[in-house]
């Protein structure tokens, strides 16, 4: 099956996570994407546990369909080379922190000269403008500051950090997202651009109705826990055995989890009988659902839930995700075979389809596997002259 970013060539500059999520999307989808690492040391997340075998399972779940070459941009050889390879590329990809590509004499500006079709993306903390820019950010400082924290934790608990690099990941996807805006745009006028995403920004977009209800009231949101701020009952409850979560996220639904709950007395009940009204009274009724959904298991109740159209789900472990038959139904494990760490299960693409399916095609690339493959197609390199330059230190 053709892939939808099938023949475009990206040169990956990324390490650790926000850069390399984005590339590996562009890879998913078929563009061939050249990751090019430090000698000797490479991404750092090569050096980040849990290991299989010696290889890092954190970097290869974030580097499938790559290969890899090895590069010093310090030294002017290598800039040449690399100059070169910006002459074939149609993307380039960055999240160092800004500055760093113009000190090498590799930024935009220079780079749009070589090839005015260039789309350049970086991806960074804070962006290449702004009082913060040349600040260095993780993902734990831009969900701090950008508001996340302070509306994540259990109601009247401590900021809490949302468990996955939100922060990064967010900033790969929006990343990934400018890539394909600039692509279309480069189809249409054949003029790349420049693509600047921050994680700090990304953050600030992702706030939903936090920033609406902070502008509508005056008041800044804190942290609500499981509930919902603005639907009720939109929460787990505990049931005889575990917890199951509920959306009844409109008046229909709400009558159909009183019917099932064999509470059909609430459906017109003054104080519950719409949305703004069970808000308004949700100290009262909470504790006359909890009630009811004590009385069976959470099984038990998935099955009248989902039977009944309630919209439902237990709270699963990730032992229980990476066995659940809707995940795996939609391929979202996969098992791959990489040449030192062996068989490892990765997520799979979560973008289906019906005409360039994505896919999983090569595992991660060992560091520098491809640098004579890559060096000779770009290059015209010769496998003598690959090896002195490894020998000089320069991939």
């Amino acid at each position: 099956m053709p892939q939808s970013l099938e023949g475009l060539k990206v040169l990956d500059l990324t390490r650790v996570l926000a850069g390399p999520y984005c590339t590996m999307i562009l890879g998913d989808m078929g563009a061939e994407i050249i990751k090019i690492e430090r000698p000797d040391i490479g991404d750092d997340s090569r050096h980040f546990g849990p290991y299989e075998n010696g290889e890092s399972a954190y970097f290869m779940s974030l580097n499938r369909n790559k290969k890899s070459i090895t590069m010093n941009l310090k030294e002017e050889k290598t800039k040449e080379m690399f100059i070169e390879m910006v002459k074939q590329a149609d993307i380039v990809v960055e999240n160092y922190r800004p500055g760093t590509m113009e000190k090498l004499g590799l930024g935009y500006e220079k780079l749009k000269e070589i090839n005015p079709r260039l789309i350049y993306a970086a991806a960074s903390g804070f962006g290449h403008t702004g009082p913060y820019s040349k600040r260095p950010a993780y993902d734990a400082i831009v969900q701090a500051m950008g508001g996340i924290m302070s509306i994540t934790g259990q109601k009247g608990g401590k900021p809490t950090r949302v468990g996955p690099s939100i922060g990064d990941i967010t900033a790969g996807l929006f990343t990934t997202i400018g890539i394909l805006s600039a692509l279309n745009y480069r189809n249409n006028t054949g003029k790349g651009q420049k693509v600047d995403v921050a994680m700090l920004d990304g953050q600030v977009a992702i706030l939903e109705n936090a920033i609406a209800r902070y502008f509508v009231n005056g008041v800044s949101p804190s942290p609500a826990g499981n509930v919902h701020n603005s639907i009720v009952p939109f929460e787990p409850f505990d049931t005889k055995d575990g917890e199951i979560m509920i959306a009844a996220g409109n008046d229909a639904l709400w009558a159909k989890l009183c019917r099932v709950l064999g509470r059909e007395d609430m459906i017109n009940d003054e104080r519950f009988k719409t949305n703004p009204l069970r808000g308004k009274n949700y100290e009262e009724l909470r504790p006359l659902l909890h009630k009811e959904f004590l009385l069976k298991t959470t099984d038990e109740w998935k099955d009248i839930l989902t039977n009944a159209g309630v919209p439902n789900g237990p709270i699963n472990k990730i032992e229980d995700v990476v066995k659940d038959p809707q995940v795996l139904s939609r391929d979202m494990i996969v098992e791959v075979e990489h040449k030192k760490a062996g068989k490892t299960k990765v997520p799979g693409v979560p973008i289906k389809m019906s005409e360039t399916q994505g896919e999983i095609r090569t595992p991660a690339p060992l560091l520098g596997e491809h640098n004579e493959e890559v060096l000779n197609e770009y290059l015209n390199l010769s496998k003598k002259e690959v090896e002195e330059l490894r020998e000089k230190g320069m991939i």
